[in-house]
Formats: C-alpha cells, sequence, structure tokens
C-alpha cells in the first residue's frame, strides 16, 4: 500500500505516518520549501517539495501506484491579519490537491482514496452536542477558520462529483505526542508561570493515536462523501488547565475568567493590532472559542470506523508532557522530572 500526506510535519501527521509505517505502508510525505523536515527524516519516509498553491507540483509529486492521499494540512490560522493566505491553504489549497488526486486516480488501473482532515469548525458554533446530522453554520467570515473549514470541504466535494472518492473526519481538540504548537503552548504558559487566566468553554479532546488509527480505518470503511466527528473527553478548560498544572507541578488555577473579560481584551488588543500590524496575544477568534461549548459525537465513527474513545484526559495530557520532557522542550521540577522518566 502506498500513501500520500500532507501535513506530515505537523503532529497528527507525523503520528499518521507512523502508523502507517507500522502497518507497512509506503509513505510520501509532501513538504513544503523551507519546512522543518527533521522528524519526518527519522521516521524514514520519502520526501517530496511541493505547494497547495501549485497545481501542478502536486500533480507531479503523487506517486505512482497509490492507494491513499492523506490531506492533514491546515492553516489553523486566528487572525484576521492571516486570512488571505489562509483561504489559499485551506480552500484553494484543498480544491488543487483534490482536483489532482482525482486525475490521478483516473489515470490508474486501481482506484484511490482522498482522506481529509477536516474539523468539527466547519460546523460552526452549536449550543447542543455537534453530530454529523448537525447543519455547518461556519458561515461568519469573521471566524475565518471555521469559515474556511467548511468551504475546503465544499472544494474537495466539487471533485466527488466529478468522481474522486474522499472521506471527511472532523477532529475536536487533538492531544499527545509530537505536538510543539497547539496545547503544548498551554504546559509552556503553566510551568513558566505566564497563564493570563482560564477560559470558561469547554470542548471534547481526543488522543492524537486514536485520530490517526481513525484516518486508516477511514481508507478502509468509510463512505464516499461522508463526514465524521472524531471527539473524546468531554471537559471545561479549568479541568483541561487543572490537569497540565498537575503535570506539570504548578498549582491549579482555581477559576475562569468571566467571558465577556475576554472578549472586550481581544477587542482591545485587535484593534491596537491594526496599527502596529503584530498579531496579538488573543484575537477576537481565539476569544470566541475559548469562551464557547463546542462539543461533538463520535459515536457514527464508534460504530463504522471502529474509532476508540477510551483515554482519559490525564492520559493525554501525561503522554504529550512526556513527549515534550523527551525532547527537551520543558523543564520540571525535579520530582516531576522523575515521575516523567
Amino acid at each position: 500500500m502506498r500513501a500520500f500526506v500532507t501535513g506530515g510535519t505537523g503532529f497528527l501527521g507525523a503520528n499518521l505516518i507512523e502508523q502507517l509505517l507500522a502497518d507497512g505502508w509506503q509513505v510520501t510525505a509532501m513538504h513544503r520549501s523551507g519546512s522543518d523536515t527533521t522528524l519526518l527524516q527519522k521516521l524514514g519516509v520519502e520526501l517530496v517539495e511541493a505547494s497547495l498553491a501549485d497545481i501542478d507540483s502536486l500533480r507531479a509529486a503523487l506517486p505512482e501506484n497509490l492507494d491513499a492521499v492523506f490531506h492533514v494540512a491546515a492553516n489553523t490560522n486566528m487572525w484576521r491579519g492571516g486570512n488571505a493566505q489562509q483561504w489559499q491553504d485551506n480552500v484553494v489549497g484543498s480544491g488543487n490537491l483534490a482536483k489532482a488526486a482525482r486525475e490521478h486516480f483516473a489515470g490508474q488501473e486501481k482506484p484511490g482514496r482522498f482522506i481529509m482532515t477536516s474539523s468539527i469548525s466547519a460546523y460552526g458554533y452549536h449550543r447542543e452536542m455537534i453530530t454529523e446530522a448537525s447543519p455547518q453554520l461556519a458561515d461568519d467570515p469573521r471566524h475565518h477558520y471555521l469559515y474556511t473549514k467548511k468551504r475546503a470541504e465544499a472544494a474537495v466535494r466539487e471533485e466527488i462529483a466529478q468522481g474522486l472518492d474522499a472521506v471527511f473526519l472532523n477532529p475536536c481538540a487533538i492531544v499527545g505526542k509530537y505536538d510543539k504548537s497547539n496545547w503544548a503552548q498551554t504546559f509552556f504558559m503553566i510551568a513558566e508561570d505566564k497563564l493570563p487566566g482560564v477560559p470558561p468553554g469547554s470542548g471534547s479532546f481526543c488522543h492524537v493515536g486514536e485520530v490517526a488509527r481513525a484516518h486508516i480505518s477511514a481508507y478502509q470503511n468509510g463512505g464516499t462523501g461522508e463526514n465524521y466527528i472524531i471527539a473524546g473527553t468531554d471537559a471545561s478548560f479549568l479541568d483541561f488547565f487543572t490537569c497540565i498544572a498537575e503535570l506539570v507541578g504548578k498549582p491549579a488555577p482555581q477559576r475562569t475568567t468571566p467571558a465577556f473579560a475576554i472578549r472586550a481584551a481581544a477587542a482591545v488588543q485587535d484593534l491596537r493590532s491594526r496599527f502596529s500590524g503584530r498579531e496579538p496575544a488573543i484575537t477576537p477568534e481565539k476569544a470566541a472559542m475559548l469562551t464557547r461549548r463546542v462539543v461533538g459525537c463520535s459515536d457514527k465513527a464508534v460504530r463504522e470506523l471502529g474509532y476508540r474513545t477510551g483515554h482519559s484526559l490525564q492520559d493525554m495530557l501525561r503522554e504529550s508532557r512526556d513527549w515534550l520532557v523527551a525532547e527537551g522542550l520543558l523543564k520540571l521540577p525535579a520530582e516531576k522530572q522523575a515521575a516523567s522518566v
């Protein structure tokens, strides 16, 4: 089996590639010019440089006798200053790759399949738990990441209409090893006593290894054109941050910051950024996401993909912490350092 993976330099992509290799797949990992490919080189995959903005480079990058394209790459920017590039990466880029894959698969004897990593964000904000039957409400361009994830799916669906076999996965908040920039930032802030406050929102947290496994299962068992929400353990951000504090040997936060205060601070910082041109620490987009309840239901993924939801929040976060410590990215007090070895 041969797979082509985008986003392999990210932490979900790296976990997916690791599992594909363990299953005996041959993997070609696409990367952008200038990307850090150190981990991919350690994993031992074939590397190819290409750009989602350049469909000809994608056509040239796709290897022969290809079974699956796993499109994991995404621009997760949450600041209006990056919106134009985010549109190109998420919407135009996804459409380009889907088109190139459809053309490529059409020239093969055996069909291939396109597995797209979307996001729970494509469904927008709901008051109730999100299922695959929920309407996709991400239609406000002010919440640009959500806006582009819905439209990235639409761009791929245009190619499904032309004959592409594609499946969509919609993970919630992913936690686990190889994370340097997502929830890992919370570890760094708490360990360095720089946490400005705890937002009052909540979410569904999923183990990165199980999310990666669900991608492989989607290739094997998913329905063409179907969405699969990948959720897991539901928790408030207060519980989430408290668990991290315990794992790094810091006092647990005792209360949340009111939503109106976080949103007001984001509005002020956003106004300042219009003069400075620099991305603020908290943007209106981030404030909106962190002050809401965004939880999903994985029943369909469990039923059809065999997705497993049994990882506790502490187990997921401990894996993330231990990897950061092993890489020398996170320093712990002596007693916690010994416990993580």
